[in-house]
């Protein structure tokens, strides 16, 4: 019976005769293979279809690509690791203070606090996601993370955190001080080793995690005077405050993946008691502002900073009070836009006003 595919035949032989020639041949033998591979899928076996893909795989032309691609692709992921958005936000915060607590503008202890800083926090956002791997993959949205879709090992993930927790107290520690790299290791122990497993015990955890979520404001005052004074803990309160409004938001909009992890990030025992939620972001809103005033009377702020922070917290407050009234996920997600433009706005305005003294 006469071979209905007769070109398929062909195909492994014209491969390996292509290796023989010079590399114009070989590229353009390749491309007619593909061509003729995608041409005949329809009608061809599976088994068929596999050996043709391996013959094609192993060109030595193609390797390079596939190399970069995968470099990258795994580069791709230990960055998510270090949750990069949250750990800007932290290293704006050291920086923040690092300026506010300088007489003048030195950039190389704002370089090492910034990146030292960030180090750590690189690596226990990596060591968080470790130890929640399980967790992660039980909720909708983690579940793609890098540990619980199997896009690396968590033996990798694990020598990745323990790496940059590591060379960032040591990096603090050489070009800065002991206060600032102590101050670091308590935010990484304290951040990994309680509030982390509080998450399923207490719902005190989003409150317990609050103290080291806004140690960077500390690391950012030590790096630069080595000594923390009245005004970095005022600094340490805004910070501290902003983030039940800004976790209570996120909570509350992820309340039944939480609740399938077993995890307790909201203050009510029933996930759904949406009068008790909204009354602490209310609530921590309301001592957020006053919080925001205080750099007038203890920092020595002027008036530029005074005017931003009203304007800044009045706003804010109206969006924590529009979402207290509907209890929508949707004015809690606007709730959370606000919150994640607050805080840079409020920095801004304070460095500002800092610079024009």
């Amino acid at each position: 019976m006469q071979n209905p595919y007769p070109q398929i035949t062909q195909i492994p032989q014209m491969l390996r005769a292509s290796f023989a020639g010079n590399s114009a041949q070989l590229r353009n033998q390749s491309l007619n293979n593909q061509c003729n591979l995608r041409n005949l899928r329809i009608g061809v076996s599976p088994v068929l279809q596999e050996a043709l893909k391996t013959e094609i795989a192993f060109q030595p032309e193609l390797r390079p690509s596939l190399q970069v691609k995968t470099i990258t692709r795994t580069a791709r992921e230990f960055l998510t690791l270090a949750k990069p958005e949250i750990t800007l936000m932290v290293m704006i915060s050291a920086g923040v203070s690092c300026l506010m607590a300088s007489d003048s503008l030195n950039l190389a202890v704002l370089t090492h606090t910034v990146l030292g800083t960030g180090l750590v926090a690189a690596g226990a956002a990596t060591l968080n996601q470790f130890i929640e791997r399980a967790l992660d993959g039980n909720m909708r949205r983690t579940s793609k993370r890098p540990l619980p879709a199997g896009k690396l090992t968590a033996q990798a993930a694990l020598a990745f955190g323990i790496s940059l927790s590591a060379a960032g107290t040591i990096y603090l520690i050489q070009f800065l001080n002991t206060l600032t790299a102590l101050l670091g290791l308590f935010t990484l122990i304290s951040y990994l080793f309680v509030y982390t497993p509080l998450k399923r015990k207490t719902r005190l955890c989003t409150l317990i995690g609050a103290f080291p979520g806004a140690a960077p404001i500390l690391m950012g005052w030590a790096g630069a005077n080595n000594n923390l004074s009245p005004e970095a803990w005022v600094l340490y309160a805004i910070l501290f405050l902003w983030q039940f409004p800004h976790f209570y938001a996120i909570g509350w909009l992820y309340r039944e993946d939480y609740a399938r992890a077993g995890m307790l990030m909201l203050p009510s025992l029933d996930e759904n008691d949406e009068r008790t939620v909204f009354e602490h972001i209310l609530v921590s809103t309301q001592f957020l502002f006053v919080a925001s005033l205080l750099p007038v009377f203890i920092a020595h702020a002027g008036k530029l900073y005074f005017a931003s922070a009203m304007i800044l917290g009045i706003s804010f407050y109206y969006f924590a009070y529009h979402a207290a009234q509907s209890r929508s996920k949707a004015a809690a997600k606007r709730l959370l836009h606000a919150s994640v433009i607050y805080l840079p706005l409020l920095y801004l305005f304070m460095i500002l006003d800092r610079v024009n003294r």
